[in-house]
């Protein structure tokens, strides 16, 4: 194993760190309609927790409504439940076997505190990318133990890791600033 194959190895799951984080932060309301804003909801359905996806199509209607309809009858006062108490402030109306939700517009305190969740989302984030870097530098450190590399090799391979980190941080900085920019929008 070489350095270069290390590197091959922490890049890829420092990548999926990021598309985690694009993934966590899509599900946060910014007071317009989208799809990924009910992802994260599970529905108690035929006995077990359902992602919503599984229970019925979620389609924007405009720029302030969800439309949710839903496959079986049966399950629309669970569904209605679910998106009620999933704590995104959304009050479901349903309609026969729609659901429709409106997306009431975001008070300032409201945007604040998902700016906050934005930033914490981020941080975890910026812990895991870390933890991948001190993991990365542990291998190349073990390789030049075990006299695969030389310790040229081995500051090289630690200089890399450190630049990839940042890399991957400046990414995850420029992310977060955006979702933050969408969600202050009034």
């Amino acid at each position: 194993m070489s350095v270069r194959d290390v590197y091959q190895k922490f890049e890829p799951r420092m990548k999926k760190t990021i598309e985690a984080f694009q993934h966590e932060i899509a599900s946060i309301r910014t007071g317009k309609a989208t799809t990924t804003l009910l992802d994260r909801i599970k529905v108690e359905a035929y006995g077990q927790q359902m992602p919503l996806k599984q229970v019925g199509n979620v389609g924007v209607l405009d720029v302030h409504t969800l439309m949710v309809q839903i496959w079986d009858k049966s399950m629309v006062s669970a569904t209605e439940k679910a998106i009620r108490d999933a704590n995104l402030g959304l009050n479901p109306a349903a309609d026969g076997q729609n659901i429709r939700v409106s997306i009431p517009p975001l008070t300032e305190e409201r945007r604040k505190e998902f700016v906050k969740l934005t930033k914490k989302f981020g941080e975890d984030s910026k812990i895991s990318l870390r933890n991948l870097r001190r993991d990365m530098i542990h291998e190349i450190e073990k390789l030049e133990k075990d006299k695969a590399i030389s310790e040229d090799d081995k500051n090289k391979g630690k200089k890399d890791a450190d630049e990839l980190l940042h890399k991957f941080e400046k990414q995850l900085t420029d992310l977060i600033v955006l979702k933050e920019k969408e969600i202050m929008e009034v």
